[in-house]
């Protein structure tokens, strides 16, 4: 329908001409009323944030000696975190030379990963960044 008609039809019926499809060839419009399109285009969008869910990066510091009761201290806040669905990151600092026994870190990390198996996933295995042993735990 040409535009003059449809502009005159969308006025006798106290409407507007909204251009639905202005990429597509011909544009596509529509009669309707402006304001009541708005507020539902601005509903969908509150909807769609609603169920999109952002995920957090947590980050547990350990030490090559923290004590058996500290770790497991600091796994119940690595299993809130994880319930929660956040990503938790877990560093380990090496302080003069604990450098040297970068495998007791090591296998503190591994009898993290399995003390959390049950409830997390390993996405990123432990390695040394500069003095900084990293490991990425994700929600199962």
């Amino acid at each position: 329908m040409p535009l003059s008609q449809a502009l005159e039809t969308a006025g006798t019926r106290g409407l507007d001409l909204v251009e639905v499809a202005p990429t597509s060839k011909p544009p596509v419009c529509r009669i309707m009323d402006y304001g009541k399109y708005k507020y539902d285009q601005k509903k969908k969008f509150q909807e769609a944030k609603k169920k999109q869910s952002t995920v957090q990066l947590k980050e547990i510091k350990i030490r090559p000696k923290t004590g058996s009761h500290d770790i497991e201290v600091k796994l119940r806040h690595v299993k809130r975190f994880l319930e929660n669905r956040d990503k938790v990151k877990i560093s380990m600092q090496f302080r003069g030379r604990e450098i040297a026994y970068t495998n007791l870190g090591r296998e503190l990390m591994q009898k993290v990963a399995e003390l959390t198996s049950e409830f997390a996933v390993v996405e990123e295995f432990p390695k040394m960044e500069g003095r900084r042993m990293i490991m990425i735990l994700a929600p199962k």
